[in-house]
């Protein structure tokens, strides 16, 4: 499945679809350079998905946790890309959080490839003409 966003003003209705179309899916690996728009697609999919806290890049942190309105956590938000190993990523518990059966979604997946679970998503953005981003969805 692919999307094309050609203005903020797309992203909510783009996400809802995004999350409609991972039915069951709660892991999804985004690939995409550096300034494409991962984390600021990753915002949108959160506010459609009712998440309470502020949603920020998680690059020093590495894992970001997203409660709802009633503090349950929502979605865990990665940003792997200052890690260089498969160590690192097990050190941090990615496991844990990939199969709690909440959303995960992970900028820079590259390092954890072998630890991600089978029925993870793959999404890639990349810009497009004019500035518009491409959106592109594979399913397990």
């Amino acid at each position: 499945m692919t999307w094309r966003i050609a203005s903020p003003d797309d992203l909510t209705a783009v996400a809802r679809e995004f999350l409609a179309a991972l039915g069951d899916c709660r892991v999804v690996a985004f690939r995409g350079h550096m300034g494409a728009g991962k984390t600021t697609f990753i915002k949108s999919l959160c506010e459609a998905l009712g998440v309470a806290d502020m949603v920020n890049s998680p690059t020093f942190a590495i894992v970001n946790e997203y409660a709802d309105a009633a503090g349950e956590p929502r979605v865990y938000h990665f940003d792997l890309y200052r890690l260089k190993s498969v160590a690192e990523v097990l050190d941090m518990g990615a496991e844990d959080y990939f199969y709690s059966g909440c959303y995960c979604f992970i900028e820079w997946p590259e390092v954890a490839e072998s630890l991600l679970p089978a029925e993870a998503a793959e999404a890639s953005i990349e810009e497009v003409e004019g500035g518009e981003r491409r959106l592109t969805l594979q399913l397990p």
